[in-house]
């Protein structure tokens, strides 16, 4: 008997094809990605050898934070790019094709298109995490690699679902707004430091509306030894980021309902 692979990966391998048609091209694109990658984490480089530390956080916990926020942000663009570039297939009737289909909109969605490119991304800032866990003074145990990786997933999670958040968007606006990229690539941005390093009201929201901060200062305190108090409670809170994919699903579901063709 066949065994027949699940149609997200027929969707992958049907992308990964498409870009290998133009192998010059994909690795253009993923050499810009290592290097806009490698800019910004000399950037943070030349941050701290101006001022030496960034309050009470060192140049190793910062790299922990930008690293975690750098492949979390790129794994989400591989997986979930297609919510990302969702607008143009409103604006096509693209979509009305999807919902005579008898499978799932959300799932021809997340496989209509996939960065696999952004893969180069994804080592480059592993590499910078390998690095810095062994050379970075922090004493692991098994507990904080746990975290660690609950960071990645979760952090992949929250970002998957503000891209799910924009493609929603676009039910009632046709185009996808760029208010929509302040929480991508903005959140890419703010997620590359500690969350104490900004105002209250940014910390807060960021935290209990869109948590960022779950998937990247909470845990962090527990890896550094900072959560004297409920240190599990910090370790395990990545794990709102796969919460937070609950309430962005169901508005996804509502906006589909709210669909009634962009016409021709």
């Amino acid at each position: 008997m066949k065994v027949r692979a699940p149609l997200y990966f027929k969707y992958l391998r049907m992308n990964l094809k498409s870009i290998l048609e133009y192998r010059l091209a994909a690795w253009f694109v993923a050499a810009s990605q290592v290097l806009t990658t490698l800019f910004s984490f000399v950037s943070i480089g030349l941050l701290f050898r101006r001022f030496g530390s960034l309050g009470d956080w060192s140049f190793t916990e910062v790299i922990l934070c930008f690293a975690v926020a750098s492949t979390a942000f790129a794994l989400s663009e591989c997986i979930a790019r297609g919510f990302d570039t969702f607008s143009g297939m409103v604006i096509r009737g693209d979509f009305d094709r999807v919902l005579l289909r008898p499978r799932s909109p959300m799932l021809q969605v997340l496989g209509a298109k996939t960065e696999i490119t952004r893969v180069a991304r994804v080592f480059l800032a592993l590499a910078l995490l390998l690095y810095f866990v062994f050379r970075g003074g922090i004493l692991w145990s098994p507990l904080k690699i746990i975290t660690l990786i609950l960071m990645i997933a979760g952090g992949t999670a929250v970002f998957t679902g503000v891209f799910i958040l924009g493609a929603t968007v676009c039910f009632y606006t046709l185009e996808g707004l760029e208010l929509i990229n302040i929480f991508t690539d903005g959140g890419r941005e703010l997620t590359a430091y500690p969350l104490p390093v900004y105002g209250k009201w940014i910390r807060r929201f960021f935290t209990f509306v869109i948590p960022f901060g779950c998937m990247n200062y909470l845990p962090l305190m527990f890896i550094t030894g900072r959560a004297a108090a409920h240190p599990y409670l910090y370790m395990a809170s990545p794990l709102a980021g796969f919460v937070f994919l609950i309430p962005c699903a169901a508005l996804w579901r509502k906006g589909v309902r709210h669909y009634t063709s962009s016409g021709s």
